[in-house]
């Protein structure tokens, strides 16, 4: 996940204008409508969040997972085994980037598709690979990292998320696709200009050659830090630009399930490149980020590119949380 303070702060005031502009022109009877949904309950479904854990550390145990070395090719066969023994017709989506120091690296997008033969569709997807660096940590800056939150959270919860599928069987389709080198991109303390296509370089490299000609879904849920104890999940810029359709209606189902203090009606416009930005530029499929971001701190949590970033800060209630937000947000689809 890269941190973009100038994007989003010269970004802040339109995007402040123009969602006050949608809303207003927002019908009447859509407004009223979502108003008198909010406060009815759902009924949480089905999520182990024993299980999800599992996902994680069975992930940080292969130990940092970035393009070309050891762990990433050992993960990468076990994540494209776990989707298809989950019912998923799998494969990996390999393909070649150069990172910011000029580094030749195979990307490796893994891909599940669930009834692939249906038509409505909906996209959910995490980053798979950890940093290579530390580069916020006070030591060991070069040294990789093993990226618990960073990148094994959202993979761990869509695994989950995929069994429950294979035992609900919902009558739509659904793709999850963990991206590869999203966080292989420039730090920021080096001292040239700020680089964001080195950012999400597995999601760029799919958006333009998506693993199945014409591609669509109806929507995309990115999951990015979702581990975290106590998080906060606000209304993120780059979500409300291009899809605040559904922002609402993922934040609606969290208040709906009882979540309405993790997911919390803010918007917040410096969160910072992430892999939901390709899907709605090149693909034009409308993806919001549910990343947690620590307002009163203005970043990420505190083991956010850091050695601290491990199996310690992964707290299973909140993994439950966003589990059960994803699935329900599946269950409302017709």
């Amino acid at each position: 996940m890269k941190n973009n303070i100038l994007f989003f702060i010269s970004i802040g005031f339109l995007l402040a204008c123009g969602n006050d502009k949608q809303d207003a022109e927002k019908p009447k009877q859509q407004q009223t409508s979502l108003t008198k949904t909010t406060f009815i309950a759902l009924e949480k479904p089905e999520f182990d969040e024993d299980s999800a854990y599992l996902y994680v550390k069975q992930q940080v145990d292969f130990g940092p997972r970035f393009p070309n070395n050891d762990a990433h090719a050992v993960c990468a066969i076990f994540l494209k085994e776990k989707l298809s023994s989950l019912g998923f017709e799998t494969q990996i989506q390999e393909g070649k980037a150069t990172t910011f120091n000029n580094k030749n690296i195979t990307i490796k997008n893994i891909i599940g598709s669930y009834n692939p033969e249906l038509q409505k569709r909906i996209l959910l997807f995490a980053h798979w690979d950890s940093r290579p660096f530390a580069d916020h940590d006070e030591k060991d800056k070069t040294k990789p990292i093993l990226g618990a939150n960073d990148g094994a959270s959202g993979v761990g919860v869509l695994l989950e998320v995929a069994r429950q599928l294979n035992l609900s069987q919902p009558k739509i389709g659904v793709d999850i696709i963990f991206f590869d080198a999203e966080d292989y991109g420039q730090p920021s303390s080096l001292m040239v200009q700020s680089n964001s296509d080195s950012w999400c370089l597995g999601s760029r490299y799919w958006a333009k050659n998506p693993h199945k000609e014409n591609y669509s879904a109806d929507f995309g849920i990115l999951l990015d830090m979702v581990g975290n104890s106590n998080p906060q999940f606000t209304k993120e810029g780059i979500s409300m630009k291009y899809a605040p359709q559904i922002v609402n209606k993922v934040w609606d189902v969290a208040a709906r399930l009882g979540y309405q203090h993790i997911f919390v009606n803010k918007e917040t416009f410096f969160v910072g490149i992430d892999d939901h930005q390709p899907i709605n530029e090149i693909m034009g499929i409308p993806s919001i980020d549910i990343i947690h971001y620590e307002e009163a701190t203005g970043n990420f949590h505190s083991s956010w590119h850091t050695h601290d970033d491990n199996m310690d800060v992964i707290d299973k209630s909140t993994l439950k949380i966003v589990g059960e937000t994803i699935l329900a947000v599946i269950y409302q689809e017709k």
